[in-house]
């Protein structure tokens, strides 16, 4: 009979978690977060404990997993909403390299050694570090690597370069890879002075394309060519 009730425990188990999971809306676990994988673990221990328990009622076992799903929801949703929370609990992606060099001071912040670095750039494709303008270490713990422009593969348009003129920057600036420079609303400050300008030049230039107000952009961001992309949100911020 104990054996029955354990199987149908197991049963309801995988059919609830998999429905919570579902509610929760969780990634592919190369996505996750370290946060996502805090709270996966957390519900399959839980999981495991109301199998186990058999003398305990499901409800008793299966509140604490209800609780953590709507912890979970109300969290993303906060998440959406500010960045700032947003960084405290995920943390903030890193650049490993820039401009071709590697920041020391960035692997020993995430406790990564050269071998570790020199794994990621091979998952990447990447054979030689040499080739590498930049390497940015994300939350998820991916390593997105952007090799030099001469390392990196021919596209057709590439093969078209000599019969169209190098445009020009419509801002008046050129950066080696695209910056964010509003998201969620927010300016981010650090991200305009780093490129030289400050809010009033941003506003204005926002101002060009139709833009009256920041907290009606949810993201924005300049590429290599000093071009602004703009995209509009649909819940201004009051």
């Amino acid at each position: 009979m104990e054996l029955l009730t354990i199987l149908m425990r197991t049963l309801f188990s995988y059919f609830f978690l998999l429905l919570i999971m579902r509610l929760m809306g969780k990634r592919e676990l190369g996505q996750m977060s370290l946060f996502d994988v805090v709270i996966s673990i957390m519900l399959a221990e839980m999981a495991v404990l109301a199998i186990d328990q058999v003398e305990k009622p499901l409800l008793h076992m299966f509140s604490p997993m209800i609780l953590i799903m709507l912890l979970e929801i109300g969290m993303a949703y906060l998440f959406m909403k500010s960045k700032k929370i947003r960084n405290f609990v995920n943390g903030e992606a890193d650049v490993l390299i820039a401009n071709g060099e590697i920041r020391e001071e960035a692997l020993k912040k995430n406790r990564l050694n050269l071998d570790d670095l020199l794994i990621h750039l091979r998952q990447e494709n990447v054979k030689n570090l040499a080739d590498v303008e930049f390497a940015i270490l994300e939350t998820t713990g991916k390593v997105s690597v952007f090799t030099k422009p001469e390392k990196s593969p021919v596209t057709l348009q590439d093969l078209c370069l000599q019969e169209k003129k190098p445009k020009k920057s419509l801002t008046g600036v050129t950066v080696s890879f695209p910056i964010p420079l509003i998201m969620d609303g927010e300016v981010q400050t650090d991200a305009v002075e780093k490129i030289g300008k400050n809010i009033f030049w941003l506003k204005q230039e926002l101002k060009k394309q139709g833009y009256r107000h920041t907290n009606e952009i949810m993201f924005c961001s300049i590429d290599e060519q000093g071009k602004l992309f703009v995209n509009k949100t649909q819940y201004p911020r009051k």
